[in-house]
Parts: C-alpha cells; structure tokens; sequence
C-alpha cells in the first residue's frame, strides 16, 4: 500500500494550463518533442521545486518491447545527471485489467507523487482519473497507447501513417502485382495503437481494389502470432504479402514452419524477425516504435514539473528499414536474443536517449 502525503494548499490546486498557442517552436526541446498535425495547444504547469518523485504505470505485460521499454526507463533514470532531479521512481505493471491500472494511478496521486507516465491498457476509460490528477496537481504523460484525451500530455508516433503510408505502402510497392490476398495480423484488441494502426493500412489499401485483405488478431505476442499465421495459411492457403503490427517474428517462423513462399513482409524492429528478413533475403521493411518511448515521456514528465510547456499531443519520428538496406550490429544484433528491440532509442531527442545493449541487459523489466 502506497502511503498517502498530504499536498500543500496551492499544490493542489494547481492544474495544467491547456491554451491556444501561436509558438509552439518554443516548446520545450521541438526538433523532439514534435507537435502532432493540427495541434495548436500546450500543456504547462506552474514551476515547482525538485527532486521529484516519479511513476511508471504499464499495463499489458510478457511483451518484450514493454519490458525493453521499463529497462529503458530505469537505464536513463540511472545516470547521474538525470538523477539528480529524481528522488523515487516507481515502476509497476498492472496487466490488461483496466480497472487495476486505474486503482494504481490513483494510488501514486494520493500518495503525492509529482507525476505519472502510463501506457493505458484502454483509450476511454481514464476521464475519471485525469480529473482527479487535475484537482490533484498531478502531472499525467500518456504514451504510446495515448488515452482519448487532450487535458494531459500524450507522446505516440503518428499510428495512421506509421502502419499505412510507410509500412503498408512500402509492402505493396515490393509485391509482384498489387493484388492478391493479404494477411493482416493485429494487435491487442480495444487498444488506441490497435485501432489506428488498422485505419491507416485501411487507408492506404483503399487504393488498391485488387487486394483482398484478411484479418487475424496476434495480441502483439509472437506465439500467438505465428499459431493464427499458419492457421491462416492453412484455411486460405498462399498469400501474396504480410502486414505484421508486432510479434512479427511469429510470422516469419509460421512461413518457414508451413513452406510458404518468399513473400513482401512489414512487421516490427524486434531482432528476430530483422535477423529473419535479412537471412532469407525475404523482401519487407521493419518499422518501428522504440521502447525509448519511455524515457522520453518521464524526461517530458520533469520538464512539465520544471515549468516547461510541450504541445498537447507529440508524434515521434518512425524509424524504418527495408530488407535491401540492413546491416549487422546495425539494424539487428547477432548476439542479442530474438526478442531484443533493435532500435532502443530516439536519436533525434538526444545522446541521452540512445542505449546500449549492455546498459539495457543490466536493468530489471520488474516492479519495483
């Protein structure tokens, strides 16, 4: 149980300043922190004095790029010049129950920690909360699976495009014909990601008539992927491409398993599946979301305590890279597990943002 600390009079009372902004350039750190399209609002709170005392609350569990993502978070916390502005970090997964997630968030409000990153398990189900946070002085950084809400701070890659224009389009242009049937395999269902992800290869495959698309839901699992994969190949038989949110590897493996032929596949930055293209010279592109993420919403989280402002909503850039242009140690790492994620951090928002394996193979994915 976490121990409730009661707040000052004007700390409490004090909320996040959403208004119409004609400068966001002068953002907190903008070649980073990059306003999504249309978003003309900031978030910033009064100035308060530090260290602070700082939550991680992740929901779904046993996926690797989640763990990646809290060794992450806890590999950056560590060093000495981010230290410094920390005094307690808190690292708890919550699994997919949305209503623990909810209960956890509220237990860090009461007990007076001065913010709170959290991936939400659900986009809708956090008003409640987020008004609680408000009254509370609370500072709320949502990534990743950002929450449907404008009242705090969200930091996610731009899903649509991230699964439609770069990795639909870039599948279709590697395809023989653009016909045929495709294999979309999906993520953990009623997530926001899930959910835009599919309306941005929605959008793109809306241009091509000829191509029939086919759904299965992989949860983002690589087992569960490569079981729905092969049971898809079994019932439709070929295919003429793959479009693999994350788990991807299951894919690859359920080609191999089945004797499927070569075939265009999109899929995830974890490093099995990047060693699986470049091995077998399959034609596809790996797209990813770093677990860099992380550490990019707890440093955003202090900035906002220190009294910087950021825009309401932040799109990440979506590193990518085809099969033609890997490299060992590069793109993938013949020494590191299948399940590490290749890329591990946003070089655009900084050396501090980047890790290496060792640093991150050092830290517990565990609560804390």
């Amino acid at each position: 149980m976490l121990k409730t600390v009661a707040r000052s009079a004007s700390f409490a009372v004090m909320a996040a300043l959403i208004a119409a902004s004609p400068a966001l350039a002068e953002t907190y750190m903008p070649d980073c922190y990059v306003p999504a399209a249309g978003v003309k609002t900031i978030i910033k709170y009064e100035r308060r004095e530090g260290p602070y005392r700082i939550a991680l609350v992740n929901g779904h569990t046993g996926i690797p790029w989640r763990e990646q993502m809290i060794k992450s978070v806890k590999a950056w916390a560590a060093r000495p010049e981010k230290a410094k502005d920390i005094a307690e970090l808190k690292v708890i997964s919550t699994g997919s129950d949305v209503a623990a997630q909810i209960a956890a968030i509220d237990n860090f409000i009461q007990a007076g920690y001065d913010a709170i990153a959290f991936i939400a398990v659900n986009p809708t189900a956090f008003g409640a909360v987020i008004k609680r946070a408000e009254r509370a002085g609370t500072v709320l950084v949502s990534f990743d699976n950002p929450v449907d809400s404008e009242k705090v701070l969200r930091i996610t890659p731009e899903w649509t495009t991230f699964e439609g224009e770069i990795k639909t389009q870039s599948v279709v242009d590697q395809m023989k014909q653009p016909k045929g049937k495709v294999l979309e395999v999906r993520g953990i269902q009623g997530n926001s990601t899930d959910r835009d992800r599919h309306v941005g290869l929605e959008r793109v495959l809306a241009n091509y008539p000829d191509i029939e698309v086919i759904e299965v839901v992989g949860n983002w699992d690589t087992g569960t992927v490569q079981k729905v994969t092969a049971d898809a190949i079994a019932v439709h038989g070929q295919f003429d491409a793959f479009i693999c949110q994350h788990g991807c590897r299951g894919v690859t493996n359920a080609m191999e398993a089945t004797g499927h032929p070569i075939v265009p596949v999109g899929g995830d930055a974890e490093n099995g599946f990047v060693k699986a293209l470049a091995a077998r010279n399959i034609p596809g592109i790996s797209v990813s979301t770093s677990p860099g993420q992380g550490p990019v919403a707890i440093r955003a989280a202090i900035a906002l305590l220190q009294g910087e402002a950021l825009p309401a909503t932040v799109n990440l850039p979506t590193p990518n890279v085809k099969t033609a242009d890997m490299n060992p140690n590069v793109n993938y790492f013949p020494d590191e597990p299948d399940t590490f994620e290749t890329v591990t951090g946003y070089g655009s928002c900084g050396k501090d943002m980047v890790f290496t394996p060792d640093e991150l193979n050092a830290k517990s994915a565990g609560n804390n």
